[in-house]
């Protein structure tokens, strides 16, 4: 499948994590965490060094999560992306989206050998604006 297929249909998912997600409103995590809240997604965000995100519950990893979602966001740095997508493995989640600085080759290729549908060339807040235009 190509990028902009799978593109399309990660972003028909409702049930999203965003991994890295935080409370500073000048970082991506925030930025990326309100943009699926604000187009109707059923966002989770996970970060073990908060409790809370623009008001939610926030869980310090996947595993945590009350629901397993249906795709994974990463806005974190490559250097524990690939232990992010282990647990993806494990918990059956077979749909991850690498933000730019989050899509090392590392992680990619740990997440293509997991066999998880995995975008990385595209940011998701961009996409999003266009499936609205």
């Amino acid at each position: 499948m190509s990028e902009f297929a799978l593109i399309q249909e990660m972003l028909k998912l409702k049930k999203w994590a965003v991994v890295g997600a935080t409370d500073n409103s000048e970082k991506f995590g925030f930025k990326i965490y309100k943009s699926l809240k604000k187009a109707g997604y059923e966002v989770y965000p996970v970060n073990p060094g908060l409790t809370e995100v623009m008001g939610d519950k926030c869980y310090s990893s996947l595993t945590d999560l009350p629901v397993v979602p249906d795709a994974v966001d990463f806005v974190i740095s490559s250097k524990i992306g690939e232990k992010i997508v282990a647990e993806c493995a494990v918990l059956g989640i077979k749909n991850v989206w690498l933000q730019p600085g989050a899509n090392g080759d590392n992680v990619v290729k740990a997440a293509q050998q997991a066999e998880l549908n995995v975008v990385h060339q595209s940011c998701v807040m961009v996409e999003i604006r266009k499936m609205a235009e």
